[in-house]
């Protein structure tokens, strides 16, 4: 028994895990930049706040020109 809590115990301690904070699954190098994270997180603040608006895909290629 002491033997097996032994290589059980060696085993958790040889794991080890990596945390990415990186949402992107294909690891998009853009959200490693802490101000444009702090820029998505501001946009979705205001938008739980009701503040802003959003816009069709119509709305917005009606303002570019397109």
């Amino acid at each position: 028994k002491a033997y097996i809590e032994k290589t059980l115990i060696e085993k958790a301690n040889s794991v080890t895990v990596d945390v990415h904070e990186n949402p992107s699954p294909s690891g998009d190098e853009w959200f490693n930049d802490p101000e444009n994270i702090a820029s998505l997180e501001r946009g979705l603040k205001e938008a739980n706040e009701g503040k802003g608006r959003i816009y069709t895909a119509d709305e917005i290629k009606k303002m570019l020109g397109l």
